[in-house]
């Protein structure tokens, strides 16, 4: 006789993609049976037929062959920010160049006085509502990114608020500082990066509000000098680096990721043959975003099978921003990464979860094994395909996070 294991729950009847074998021609690690959770932590994943003796008593939901999969994770965001730039969209529709636009006070620096002037509260329940819509797509990590404040105290805002929201929601914030992500009016770019971007950077650190660091590497942001003076600040604070490199321009951003060990360099729409070779070696992912190349227009798709061939990690995120994606649904950037990019389904899956919890850093999430967290998405859907498949349809059965269905 064996004693049942306190808080376990089984769910049987139930198709499992584990995503836990090597990625390879829609390999999703299909399993029919069982998956049962102890203590918010995955204990067991087999055929009915092989369940433990000592699962005997625990209870169970039959899943009625639905799909479970590792709960989605959006490792790319800004979801923290006030305002919106509808009025620029509409403008550039109009014909008015980004000059123009900027002009009349549009651009990054809107969204930097409108996420000043927003309270905390304000700025909580705006982030709310986005983030909503992330968890209702089977979403159980976000990772979040400050740079809409630069300056001390309004950067340290963003992270403060980022991580309320996993106190007061069932999900797992991850926060990034991207101090470095334009140059404020009237300060020229190394005054910025050394008088306010890594003071704030150590500001938040001691304050315990940094998961990694990120910096926005273009010829319209900062060049790889600036940011390499934010990453040595990050090295020797003990916080892994990221980077938004190659999307507008050929900078050199991904051999400078990869010879930090980046966790990940994204968007990569310009990165030539060496920038891909640099990321292969040093293992740095690559974060696929689609949701910008398609609001803004752009034609230069990242080198998708180039980046296949080199066995570089893709992972996919919405890069919810105001200015470039605002997008709230992880499937739709799915969708837009096999239909405007190429990826396969199995890859669009993938990227969400095994490689953007490497994205991130983590491993205790992103596929599904004993000893993972219980963090799963179950869905109505006959074939994993389908989460990329579908438009403008969410169909999640229930979340499951930390064990518990939110």
């Amino acid at each position: 006789m064996y004693d049942t294991p306190r808080n376990a729950h089984i769910y049987t009847n139930a198709r499992i993609a584990t995503l836990a074998t090597l990625s390879g021609e829609q390999s999703y690690g299909l399993v029919s049976g069982a998956l049962v959770i102890v203590d918010g932590w995955i204990d067991h994943i087999g055929p009915i037929q092989s369940l433990p003796e000592k699962y005997a008593r625990a209870p169970q939901t039959d899943l009625e062959g639905r799909l479970i999969t590792p709960g989605l994770i959006d490792c790319h965001t800004h979801l923290v920010y006030g305002g919106s730039r509808a009025n620029e969209f509409e403008m550039r529709l109009e014909g008015k160049s980004y000059a123009e636009i900027s002009k009349a006070g549009g651009g990054i620096v809107s969204t930097v006085a409108a996420t000043k002037a927003a309270s905390d509260e304000e700025l909580l329940l705006q982030t709310h509502k986005r983030l909503n819509n992330l968890l209702s797509e089977g979403v159980s990590t976000v990772e979040i990114k400050s740079g809409y404040g630069l300056d001390v105290e309004t950067e340290l805002r963003m992270l403060r608020i980022a991580r309320r929201l996993s106190e007061q929601r069932p999900v797992r914030i991850q926060t990034t500082f991207l101090g470095a992500h334009a140059i404020p009016k009237g300060m020229s770019a190394d005054a910025y990066i050394d008088d306010m971007c890594i003071p704030a950077l150590r500001a938040a650190h001691t304050e315990g509000l940094v998961d990694a660091v990120d910096g926005f590497c273009e010829n319209i942001g900062f060049t790889t000098a600036q940011i390499s003076r934010v990453f040595d600040a990050a090295k020797e604070l003990g916080l892994p680096v990221k980077l938004h490199a190659e999307q507008l321009s050929d900078q050199a951003g991904a051999q400078l990721a990869a010879s930090y060990n980046a966790l990940s360099a994204d968007h990569l729409e310009y990165i030539s043959d060496e920038g891909i070779a640099a990321m292969a070696k040093a293992g740095v992912v690559a974060g696929i975003l689609p949701g910008a190349f398609y609001f803004l227009g752009e034609t230069q798709k990242p080198p998708i099978r180039k980046l296949r061939a080199a066995r570089v990690p893709m992972a996919v995120a919405t890069d919810s921003n105001p200015g470039s994606s605002p997008m709230t649904s992880i499937l739709m950037a799915m969708n837009m990464a096999a239909t405007l990019f190429g990826l396969t389904p199995e890859e669009c899956l993938r990227g969400v979860t095994v490689n953007a919890a490497k994205a991130l850093g983590l491993t205790d999430c992103g596929t599904l094994e004993i000893g993972k967290r219980a963090d799963l998405a179950i869905w109505d859907v006959d074939h994993p395909a389908e989460l990329t498949y579908r438009m403008g349809d969410a169909p999640l059965y229930h979340r499951i996070f930390e064990g518990k269905i939110c």
